[in-house]
């Protein structure tokens, strides 16, 4: 019997959040699954336009605003009650946070079963200021949720049920494992970087927490000893006001001298390209919940370097796949590259390696399966 999912999204835009479900929502077996997806008008709502998905517009305000807190929510949840009455919806499925706080009152009020799909560390973006908001708010959803799915174990250590959540590791869409012989070439001629030359590289926005200061150590460490390396710093900045970040990593390239050395890109739509061009990519960031870029990296063929933290050590299998270092020390990172850059065949290996290993553990058809039998059995005895 198929079972009719109410899929819940706050974003307009496309985050990590929402690529991640617009894959699982194209990959889904509709003879099991039959997704609708209530969002806002934007870039996600059109993308599940362009899938086929029923899209249903609801208002998911910020809640930011303490003067309309509770109207806002009340608006936003009782939107949700609607959409779903109206579909006859098996059960409401949160994809990110602020989606969970709206979809778990509605779920109760529409007497539905409430799924929670938890994709990050906290509440936030970042660390809260307020960390015992955060435990509070996770306590709540989770007794909520008839089902908890986390992306990772290390995700999974941060939630109040966490004994009881499902791991389901984030998939890639088989598109992931395409390569072009052109890539390489033409994205160094785009960059100016030399075409033999060995090339490092990072992806990730311009954000504090992505890393890319530490990616500066880091190279400036390994330019001491292979002057001949250079580095990429794949990344935009989200916001044209969260300028100061970017402008500290630049000043701090400078005053390594490695201006001519270390290539800014800006954001990239297709980081495909990008990895094809590198010969080591490394993760320099903090914690991930779970690190899609470097499962990219790894279908990409290339042997990664990062910090032994987060979800990372789920990933990559260390001096298999890849090498993992104590975590923020950027000499460890830079002596690891430096190894792998003296040892060709070995980094070749590890590549290798990682690639089968995205392929075969990784893959999205795996996931959509997984997620559709704990869907099953989540609406069970709703049906």
């Amino acid at each position: 019997m198929t079972r009719r999912i109410l899929f819940v999204d706050h974003a307009a835009g496309l985050g990590g959040a929402e690529r991640s479900l617009l894959l699982l929502l194209r990959t889904l077996d509709q003879t099991r699954i039959k997704p609708h997806l209530a969002t806002v008008e934007g870039d996600l709502a059109a993308e599940a336009r362009h899938l086929g998905v029923p899209v249903h517009i609801v208002p998911l305000p910020r809640l930011r605003n303490p003067l309309r807190f509770f109207l806002d929510w009340h608006i936003g949840s009782w939107g949700l009650v609607h959409v779903a009455r109206a579909i006859e919806a098996d059960a409401l499925y949160a994809n990110t946070v602020r989606a969970a706080m709206f979809a778990a009152p509605a779920s109760r009020i529409a007497r539905r079963p409430f799924i929670w799909h938890m994709r990050d560390f906290w509440l936030s973006e970042s660390r809260p200021r307020f960390t015992w908001a955060d435990t509070l708010i996770k306590r709540a959803l989770c007794a909520t949720a008839r089902l908890v799915i986390a992306n990772s174990h290390a995700t999974a250590a941060y939630l109040p049920c966490a004994n009881t959540a499902q791991v389901v590791y984030n998939g890639l869409a088989a598109d992931a494992f395409a390569q072009d012989p052109a890539w390489r070439e033409t994205f160094r001629r785009q960059h100016h970087i030399p075409p033999n030359a060995p090339l490092v590289g990072m992806v990730g926005r311009l954000r504090p927490w992505k890393g890319a200061h530490r990616f500066v150590e880091i190279a400036a460490h390994v330019h001491a000893h292979r002057p001949d390396v250079h580095f990429v710093i794949v990344g935009g900045t989200p916001l044209t006001r969260d300028m100061e970040y970017p402008r500290f990593v630049r000043a701090r390239v400078a005053e390594h001298g490695l201006t001519r050395f270390i290539h800014f890109t800006g954001h990239l739509t297709d980081v495909r390209p990008a990895l094809a061009a590198m010969d080591i990519f490394v993760h320099p960031g903090d914690p991930e919940p779970f690190g899609m870029v470097v499962l990219e990296a790894m279908a990409a063929g290339k042997p990664v370097v990062a910090f032994a933290h987060g979800a990372l050590p789920e990933l990559v299998e260390h001096e298999q796949t890849g090498i993992l270092v104590p975590p923020t020390e950027s000499s460890a990172a830079a002596n690891a590259i430096l190894a792998l850059l003296e040892q060709p065949e070995r980094a070749h290996a590890l590549g290798v390696a990682g690639r089968e290993r995205a392929r075969n553990t990784f893959s999205i058809e795996t996931t959509a399966t997984r997620i559709a039998t704990l869907l099953e059995e989540a609406t069970g005895a709703h049906r």
